[in-house]
């Protein structure tokens, strides 16, 4: 943002007060101003000056603009990546909301239960930059609650998951008199296109969506409610996106989307046959496979991984329960003996493997015995880190016909133990890789003299700043492990 002044206090002119943030004066104005100066007291003069530091740093530029504000998965990062590149295509400048964009792009998350107060959050803060903004929400949340999103105030357009890729288009149908609450969303089983796509300029990683949709249905899930079914790209098209992506400048790619491992099936390909074309690729140093589900991730993949210089040693392998009777009533497709069997050939392949696992509490009718199972079972298995999620009520889950709900005390004290064993696994992970040295790739993130990254295997290092060492891959020595959960690394010359 441009420069702020909290007031003019010139002695020539006297105190000139601070403007509210979106009452500034146009560049066309300013400009004419300028040329008429002779016409304008020395006070509105003033003023006029004044008024510079209020304009954010696009206000010069006649093109329109953009801000995109995403939340949830890496899945709608590399979705509003896409969206973006066709704003910038027709002339938009993309800004942040603080800059009182002219559009404002709020793709949203259906996972967590606080969606809809994320969401109007997020509404009154464009507005609260840009009263006049254009307010369009997408995502998962939009497909799942339409009605009730559109009738935010403020928000002019809600796209479900077949029509927010045609967002421009559907923006440029409404700019006549640009009515709020403007409904676009089709039955979710009508989306069957598979759009490409993958963030660029927003972080050192680049998420490359590889898949969409899912046809699991698990019983506490809404994603195929918001998604549709699996689909994707073939291999040759995925291919071609990845290099697209390697030609903006990504150094390492992460291979995104619902259902990975179900990749291809419609094209008679499969993710295993995905992965060895992307290994051949020239111009990126490293793949990342984000999450997998066990079932799908297979000894073909595991050893290909292990043999490969590109594809690093990290995996994300839901689990979700660690007991069996709750894995059925959660309906997914394996049971705890085949997570344990996949963890374990990972770690035989390769013994400094990083491995995270999601799990849920309070599912309908984990009772203590349930979870005793389940905390015993991640204890006794070589994972480096959890993602756990409290359960929450989804509308039109299989989930809500089930009896025995746990209360939500134990429900969160239950999230609670989770993250403290998560704790306790990702020290024990870090600790074992004291004074080791590893190669990571470095962020352009200035932090008080200090640059993060992370190494092949996921642990996250600071070294001190060098601008030369920025979306670089470089050996460091993973030395002192601070208090904050991450190395003090040496960089290894």
């Amino acid at each position: 943002m441009a420069k702020k002044s909290s007031g003019s206090n010139n002695p020539k002119y006297g105190s000139i007060p601070q403007l509210p943030f979106y009452q500034r004066i146009s560049y066309e104005a300013i400009a004419l101003n300028i040329i008429q100066a002779h016409f304008f007291s020395p006070m509105e003069l003033a003023l006029i000056e004044e008024s510079f530091y209020y304009l954010p740093l696009h206000a010069m530029n006649p093109n329109p603009t953009v801000a995109f504000y995403t939340l949830g998965c890496k899945l709608n990062f590399s979705e509003s990546s896409a969206i973006a590149r066709e704003f910038n295509a027709n002339g938009y400048a993309r800004v942040e909301i603080e800059d009182a964009p002219d559009v404002v792009v709020i793709n949203t998350c259906s996972v967590t239960a606080d969606a809809d107060a994320k969401c109007r959050n997020i509404v009154r803060r464009a507005l609260r930059f840009n009263p006049a903004a254009r307010v369009a929400v997408i995502g998962c949340y939009a497909q799942l609650k339409p009605t009730e999103i559109a009738a935010i105030p403020g928000v002019e357009i809600v796209l479900g998951a077949n029509e927010k890729f045609h967002l421009l288009q559907h923006l440029s149908a409404n700019e006549k008199d640009r009515a709020k609450g403007r409904l676009l969303v089709n039955e979710i089983k009508e989306t069957k296109e598979f759009v490409p796509g993958w963030s660029a300029g927003d972080r050192t990683r680049t998420f490359l969506k590889v898949q969409d949709g899912c046809n699991y249905f698990c019983s506490f899930c809404t994603i195929p409610l918001a998604r549709g079914r699996s689909r994707s790209a073939n291999i040759a098209s995925t291919l071609e996106s990845a290099r697209q992506a390697i030609a903006e400048g990504a150094r390492e790619i992460v291979l995104t989307g619902v259902n990975i491992g179900d990749f291809g099936t419609a094209h008679g390909e499969s993710f295993f046959g995905l992965i060895q074309e992307l290994d051949k690729l020239s111009g990126v140093e490293r793949f990342r496979i984000s999450s997998i589900e066990p079932n799908l991730l297979n000894e073909d993949i595991i050893r290909f991984v292990a043999s490969s210089e590109k594809f690093m040693p990290h995996f994300h392998i839901p689990l979700q329960s660690g007991s069996n009777r709750i894995l059925r009533a959660m309906r997914r497709r394996y049971l705890r003996e085949l997570y344990s069997d996949r963890v374990h050939q990972i770690k035989a392949c390769m013994p400094d493997a990083c491995i995270g696992a999601d799990v849920i509490s309070g599912f309908p009718g984990e009772n203590e015995e349930d979870f005793r199972e389940s905390m015993e079972f991640i204890a006794s298995l070589p994972v480096s880190y959890l993602h756990a999620f409290t359960y929450s009520e989804r509308d039109n889950t299989t989930a809500l016909r089930l009896e025995e709900i746990v209360p939500q005390e134990i429900r969160h004290e239950r999230t609670r133990m989770l993250r403290t064993l998560s704790e306790k696994k990702k020290r024990e992970f870090y600790q074992a890789h004291i004074g080791k040295c590893r190669k990571a790739l470095m962020e352009s993130e200035e932090d008080n003299g200090t640059m993060f990254g992370y190494t092949d295997n996921y642990l996250r290092i600071a070294l001190p700043f060098n601008s030369r060492l920025v979306n670089q891959v470089s050996e460091v020595k993973c030395s002192t492990l601070h208090e904050d959960g991450y190395f003090l690394a040496e960089l290894v010359q």
